[in-house]
């Protein structure tokens, strides 16, 4: 089952409507997004993206720096808006349980309930950032003068949960991702590992089914970045979530990936498994990623 379908996904940034129908038109007789922003002088961020993200699946999507990857992620949860398109998320996906204590992806049995993310008002997109969808950003996107116990808890806060179950909650994922007792430390207090461990438990604290993570890892220490990974996928392996990955790095998309999209210029090359993309590549460019897997 589809958790989440991106459908004909363009973003032209910085152009008017006309302006921009003019890139995707080059676009669409083949020129390549370096030379649409030379005759142009618009920048392609993404071009005629269609792709599927299964419920309980660990995506990973990656590429090489503006590829598009973190632009792709940030129109899931609309921190970015598409130039054309539509983004469907089936908002019957749903945790099984609400306890906090794990949780399981599961259909409801009322029929599918896909909406085009698109269409949403502020109310409703305030209502589908704060039930459907966290975000685990690169830089761990804490704030400096709350508590580890308070970022943590962020979440349920602005969902107006008491203080005594929302920090009862917090406790519960600082144990989960290895950092108890440190509820009343700052971030500035802790290492960049420990900081992106409180992110994730920010994130999972809501218990929203899709969990977003922008080159999560990417600025840690090689030895912190595989626990991480490590921890990501025992998690994983109980909370069932419907995880999007940004990585540049392939070794942690085939660590991690159940199935990788790469990105070129804006463009979906492929879409498979590690050894899809591995046995059967699109072209020389995902062959070249895969060859460079150690």
């Amino acid at each position: 089952m589809n958790h989440i379908q991106l459908e004909n996904i363009s973003k032209i940034y910085n152009a008017n409507s006309s302006q921009a129908q003019s890139a995707l038109a080059l676009l669409a007789e083949g020129m390549d997004s370096i030379k649409v922003k030379e005759q142009t002088g618009y920048s392609v961020g993404l071009y005629d993206i269609n792709l599927n993200i299964k419920a309980g699946e660990l995506h990973c999507i990656m590429g090489l720096s503006g590829s598009g990857k973190s632009t792709l992620i940030r129109h899931i949860n609309r921190l970015i808006d598409p130039t054309s398109g539509k983004i469907w998320v089936d908002t019957s996906i749903s945790a099984k349980n609400k306890d906090n204590t794990h949780s399981e992806i599961i259909a409801t049995t009322k029929p599918s309930s896909a909406i085009n993310i698109l269409e949403l008002d502020d109310k409703e997109l305030q209502h589908y950032r704060q039930q459907t969808v966290s975000m685990v950003f690169q830089h761990f996107g804490l704030v400096p003068h709350m508590t580890v116990m308070q970022n943590v808890a962020y979440g349920l806060r602005v969902r107006k949960m008491s203080v005594s179950e929302r920090h009862e909650v917090a406790r519960h994922w600082l144990n989960e991702v290895g950092l108890p007792n440190l509820e009343h430390s700052y971030p500035d207090e802790l290492s960049g590992g420990m900081q992106q461990r409180v992110g994730l438990a920010r994130a999972l604290a809501t218990d929203n089914p899709i969990l977003l993570m922008d080159e999560a890892f990417s600025a840690l220490d090689p030895l912190i970045r595989a626990q991480l990974q490590d921890q990501l996928l025992e998690l994983q392996e109980r909370l069932n979530k419907t995880i999007v990955f940004i990585t540049h790095d392939i070794d942690e998309a085939v660590k991690v990936g159940q199935r990788i999209s790469i990105l070129n210029g804006g463009r979906l090359v492929q879409t498979g498994t590690p050894n899809e993309l591995r046995h059967n590549p699109a072209d020389d460019y995902v062959a070249q990623f895969m060859s460079a897997k150690a």
